[in-house]
């Protein structure tokens, strides 16, 4: 008979670590981080669509030659792709596991009618499905260029201007950026606590940072429909 050997006996390391609260919670913070470093560079290139159609498109054109000539064409964007779609899974699958733990772990209602959530985690609740649909919308309407009718291939500036020139652009995009504001203020500082950057004397620091990223993020993503719809840029 063979003997069962330590190692055939315990669970690897990564199987323990995302079975645990904290492990879960270190993946929802690491991949926040990821999609809000996206969010940074994603603005900044948005706000080039104010130096006119040449430089956004400009700007465009290089997102798909990255890395040229060793990198092949769009090879780079793929791989930001990825690695974004990766962080989205993993972020998105930790919070309804953490969801449904916290609720196993206190099964039974409260006696009063009070909100067992505070207000920020109820906020990263629906603000998560609101973000989570509005990249499926975003996608069709300025990638694949599906639901956008007046659309044309290989002119972004043109295609970003026919997407604020309707009113429901206008209103998918502004609701879905006031939750991406949202989401990051409270997540900036969460993830912060969860990777142990925060302490007594950091905590209001690291608040003033989540809320300075949550209102630069939000006003550089409304500014684009907002210049649209008032007709500086056109």
């Amino acid at each position: 008979m063979v003997l069962a050997t330590r190692t055939d006996r315990d669970p690897s390391l990564l199987r323990t670590l995302w079975g645990s609260t904290i492990g879960k919670k270190a993946v929802m913070a690491v991949s926040g981080l990821i999609m809000l470093g996206y969010l940074v560079a994603h603005v900044a290139g948005n706000l080039k669509v104010f130096f006119g159609p040449e430089e956004f498109n400009g700007y465009a054109h290089w997102l798909r030659t990255i890395g040229a000539p060793v990198l092949h064409y769009e090879w780079m964007l793929w791989i930001v792709r990825v690695v974004l779609l990766a962080s989205i899974v993993a972020h998105a699958v930790s919070a309804y596991q953490l969801s449904r733990r916290d609720i196993r772990a206190r099964p039974v209602k409260y006696a009063h009618k009070r909100p067992r959530a505070s207000y920020a985690t109820r906020t990263m609740r629906w603000g998560g499905i609101i973000v989570g649909l509005f990249v499926v919308w975003h996608i069709l309407d300025l990638t694949t260029l599906t639901v956008n009718p007046n659309a044309q291939p290989g002119r972004p500036y043109e295609n970003v201007v026919a997407t604020f020139s309707t009113w429901y652009g206008n209103v998918i995009y502004l609701v879905a950026m006031l939750a991406v504001g949202l989401h990051v203020r409270h997540g900036f500082w969460s993830a912060a606590q969860t990777l142990g950057a925060g302490s007594a004397s950091r905590d209001r620091a690291l608040k003033t940072v989540a809320n300075g990223l949550a209102l630069v993020l939000t006003a550089g993503f409304v500014a684009v429909p907002v210049a649209v719809m008032t007709g500086l840029v056109s």
